[in-house]
């Protein structure tokens, strides 16, 4: 994980490389967005507020990377992100979810991320914490007095410490992770978070929730435990309340503010000429001018405080095959001032993602299998033929990119898969007459090839 400081445009496509296969152009304009910001904290502070990001709409098939190249892109810069579906808003009208929760599901997603980041600098206190509490329970401490200790009590003392720190040994090294343990832990309430939900209205609920928490006094239960799981669940107990959520909360306010990412896909879905016959009802432009806010700059109420979003990347998407991006409402396309073009993959696209990337779909069947011991092997003409098969279902039927792959090997690999645990130290060659023989009718019958593939 790189911060977006050390990074420069050319280096940024390099690392999306490693991951997503083509779509040059859509590479380039992310890294540039991203090194905006490097740039815009460089310049002179009056004019800082005034820089806001240029905004990315790509346009292109599903399954193509748009998605995996605004994920990977957040996850190079460390940057808080989150993915929403435009066309989920529509699906509940005015009753459902308000576009503010794009917000507050990205701080919330920051705020997960500080807090775990946080944790990782107390662990160590953590872990010495929990094994005092729990060597507590094991070997109870002999009480002691203030004004010296009876001759009896004293060697009592001695021998509990003794057999503590032979207690603390056996812990270590596992020798009573499967012994039962009682703790006193708290009982699960019934969250106000589902009731209130389901009438859209997920911040009351989260409000309502922090209210009860804040104010109620905390149920308590016993439950057993295998002392390795107790040993976990302390060491989370005492780290949570080491973290410092005051800082916590303010560094991740500012990290979406400064370098939030929102992944708007399916915006082709509101899209659509008024009154056209498939152009978009009341709720769809509704839709529209709802995000137009927060796109353009607006301040938000989150439980953590308030969200300005002047300053969030917003890169939307979608395939556009029945509407244009001209059938955006005017303010909105004005939002989203670069646009880019993903191209639908060819043979030698597919090839390629499944042999060059880090992540691999051919190096992730190998190494599942692996586990098995079943050893799996693509030979060239096997890979090729794949490939070929994909392009080919892609055209005659749904285009869904690089997806197609995962249902095409899914198929190929269904009886090794299924019979793998009765073939440890196996070999298992897949050429190019195995992938003939076991999707090529299927491939070429378009009627089958639609339901199966």
């Amino acid at each position: 994980m790189l911060k977006e400081e050390s990074l420069t445009p050319r280096e940024i496509v390099e690392l999306l490389d490693k991951y997503i296969i083509g779509q040059t152009n859509a590479k380039k304009s992310v890294a540039i967005a991203l090194r905006n910001r490097w740039r815009r904290k460089h310049v002179p502070e009056d004019l800082r507020d005034e820089i806001a990001p240029k905004n990315i709409l790509m346009i292109g098939p599903t399954g193509v990377g748009k998605t995996e190249i605004a994920r990977r892109l957040a996850k190079l810069a460390d940057a808080p992100f989150v993915k929403i579906e435009a066309s989920k808003f529509t699906e509940v009208g005015y009753v459902g979810r308000d576009v503010d929760s794009i917000i507050r599901d990205l701080v919330e997603i920051a705020v997960n991320k500080e807090r775990e980041k946080e944790k990782e600098t107390v662990l160590e206190k953590a872990r010495y914490r929990a094994e005092e509490k729990l060597l507590d329970i094991l070997v109870p401490p002999v009480e002691s007095f203030d004004e010296g200790l009876p001759e009896d009590t004293a060697k009592e003392e001695k021998s509990n410490i003794k057999t503590r720190e032979k207690f603390r040994k056996m812990l270590r090294e596992g020798k009573l992770d499967n012994r039962d343990i009682e703790l006193t832990v708290n009982a699960n309430m019934t969250p106000m978070v589902e009731v209130f939900s389901a009438n859209g209205m997920e911040e009351m609920g989260f409000q309502m929730k922090d209210l009860f928490d804040n104010f109620l006094p905390k149920k308590k239960k016993q439950r057993t435990f295998k002392i390795k799981e107790a040993m976990d669940y302390i060491i989370q107990e005492e780290a949570a309340k080491m973290i410092d959520m005051d800082k916590v909360t303010s560094e991740a306010l500012q990290k979406v503010q400064e370098s939030g990412i929102v992944f708007l896909d399916e915006i082709d879905k509101i899209a659509g000429k008024e009154g056209s016959a498939n152009g978009p009802d009341i709720s769809r432009e509704g839709v529209q001018r709802d995000l137009l806010p927060i796109i353009e700059g607006s301040t938000i109420s989150t439980k953590y405080g308030m969200i300005h979003t002047d300053h969030i990347l917003f890169i939307a998407a979608g395939a556009f095959h029945v509407s244009k991006p001209s059938d955006l409402i005017p303010e909105l396309q004005g939002r989203f001032p670069i646009r880019v073009e993903l191209s639908s993959l060819s043979k030698d696209d597919f090839y390629k993602i499944l042999t060059e990337p880090q992540n691999a779909l051919i190096k992730q069947y190998i190494e599942l299998l692996k586990t098995e011991s079943v050893k799996l092997i693509f030979k060239k003409d096997a890979i090729e033929e794949i490939a070929s098969i994909a392009e080919e279902v892609n055209t005659k039927s749904e285009n869904i990119g690089a997806r197609r792959l995962h249902t095409i090997i899914e198929k190929l690999l269904e009886e090794v898969s299924f019979y793998a645990p009765e073939m440890k130290g196996q070999e298992v060659i897949i050429n190019g007459k195995y992938v003939k023989d076991n999707l090529k009718e299927i491939a070429t019958n378009e009627d089958l090839s639609k339901y199966i593939l």
